[in-house]
């Protein structure tokens, strides 16, 4: 064995010793390198007398027994072999270096000298050398129902990975809470107002783990394997959107329903216009794994309360009165929540307490049917009053009504039954109505400052339909009165009295 090869070995090996007696605190990584001891056989000696040319002496490779070639200088491959073992270690600097060795064997022989054929063999054997030379790092495999996921560092990293995994949809406290209930085994104790308690929290599929020796580029950080996990990738497709692109072709373009592009794309809906140019996300994720939750809420709900209806022959139809206030109840309901990735899967309900009851809220509804036809006796339009204008010529004009002035309030009420057949603005009249009374009289209301009945509407004798004022052509408030019969004009005060 070349004596600087053999010291580097026991420096190693020495090492590699080291590493086994490692506190378990810290962290351990391992790299297998390829170690290559090299031997020198016997060396073939040949008479060279002095009348005879010079031999070149060349190398035959072996590593473990496997015959790689020839070499005019056996230093090249040593140091091929010392060269790519430190870069091993400046490279996984980071890790506690541990070796596996392979035995180089050099069988020398004498030749007479052949420079194209050294010049030939020497590459070929250094580049079979160079790719006998591997790097392997003893990793833990994290495995989904026995199938090989991913690559972490050490177990310690595994429980960091499934402890990050839960904190996505559980907080810390309620975790710690539930390993503290666990450990107790007690009978949990009721919830109050606006509490909630973790029960369980737990993955979906069996995750099982085994040491394996693999290239380093496959073991993941933690951070990239709990994106692997969550979304069953790390790479994201993008499309980028062309002329004439509409969301649900594209969406069927690459597997999707539009609800699905929909949540890929947050930023955009269903009415977004597109862009060329424009990028969407068109990963479809499927997780490896998805966190289950149990959890148990306490809710406070209001109860709606009911309508009770009660028909009142004493009111006119279209009429209602609330007698009774209506008011909601409270009750207290816990509820136990499954939940998959944070999405309510199921909800259950477990304990349900009325803190109040609700009060029903009553509502008399009139049934008494107002007639069309008036009775032929009018009431006076308005509570009170009297008439400051009588039918006749004033001003130059006929005055074709009576103005009624000074009630006790303001209200105008219908003289008698009808139907409305006339209710808004008319030029000097301002706010007016028009009652049909279906017996040849119809009666005129003007100057109001607001109407409270609807064309078609079948009023009652003294039911409310709108409230004096001074609208139209008016010097103040009062109410303009007029009576018509079978189309004429009549004297309101054949008609009216106080």
């Amino acid at each position: 064995m070349n004596l600087h090869l053999k010291e580097n070995f026991t420096k190693m090996s020495e090492k590699a010793g080291k590493f086994r007696i490692h506190s378990t605190n810290a962290v351990k990584k391992t790299v297998i390198a390829t170690l290559v001891v090299s031997t020198i056989s016997i060396n073939t000696a040949f008479a060279n007398p002095d009348n005879t040319p010079k031999l070149q002496t060349i190398y035959h490779v072996y590593i473990n027994n496997d015959y790689l070639g020839t070499v005019s200088n056996k230093d090249m491959v040593e140091n091929l072999i010392t060269t790519k073992l430190s870069e091993a270690e400046e490279e996984y600097k980071d890790f506690d270096l541990q070796y596996k060795t392979k035995e180089v064997v050099f069988v020398p022989e004498q030749i007479f000298p052949n420079n194209n054929l050294t010049l030939e063999t020497d590459q070929d054997v250094l580049d079979e050398v160079n790719n006998s030379y591997e790097v392997a790092v003893e990793a833990v495999a994290l495995k989904i129902d026995g199938e090989i996921v991913t690559y972490l560092e050490n177990e310690e990293k595994i429980a960091e990975v499934i402890e990050k995994l839960k904190l996505k949809y559980v907080s810390k406290k309620d975790l710690a809470k539930l390993e503290e209930l666990k450990e107790k085994k007690t009978n949990l104790p009721k919830l109050k107002k606006g509490e909630s308690r973790l029960l369980d929290v737990h993955l979906s599929k069996n995750v099982t783990i085994s040491l394996e020796e693999i290239s380093p580029e496959l073991v993941k950080p933690t951070k990239d394997v709990i994106k692997l996990l969550q979304k069953g990738t790390l790479e994201e497709k993008k499309y980028k959107v062309k002329e004439g692109d509409v969301l649900g072709a594209i969406a069927q373009k690459h597997g999707l329903k539009l609800k699905q592009l929909l949540e890929l794309n947050p930023n955009i809906d269903e009415n977004t216009l597109l862009q060329i140019g424009d990028e969407l996300n068109v990963t479809a994720y499927e997780p490896y794994i998805d966190i289950i939750t149990k959890k148990e809420v306490y809710q406070e709900e209001k109860v709606a309360y009911k309508v009770k209806i009660v028909e009142d022959a004493s009111m006119w139809k279209g009429e209602t009165k609330v007698v009774q206030n209506g008011k909601e109840g409270k009750k207290a309901i816990t509820y136990q929540i499954s939940e998959q990735n944070g999405k309510v899967i199921k909800k259950k309900k477990i304990n349900e307490k009325v803190l109040s009851k609700p009060v029903t809220k009553i509502v008399h509804k009139g049934t008494k049917v107002v007639p069309s036809r008036g009775t032929g006796s009018m009431l006076w339009p308005t509570y009170g009053g009297y008439v400051s204008s009588y039918q006749g010529y004033r001003w130059g004009r006929f005055h074709k009504g009576i103005d009624i002035a000074r009630p006790s309030n303001y209200n105008i009420r219908a003289s008698d039954n009808g139907v409305v057949v006339f209710a808004g603005w008319d030029g000097t009249y301002g706010n007016k109505i028009i009652i049909d009374h279906r017996n040849g009289l119809r009666t005129v209301y003007a100057h109001l400052s607001s109407i409270n009945v609807n064309v078609g509407q079948t009023v009652a004798r003294g039911s409310t339909i709108g409230v004096m004022g001074s609208t139209g052509n008016s010097t103040g408030i009062h109410l303009h009165f007029e009576v018509y019969k079978n189309g004429r004009l009549q004297n309101p005060s054949d008609y009216v009295r106080r």
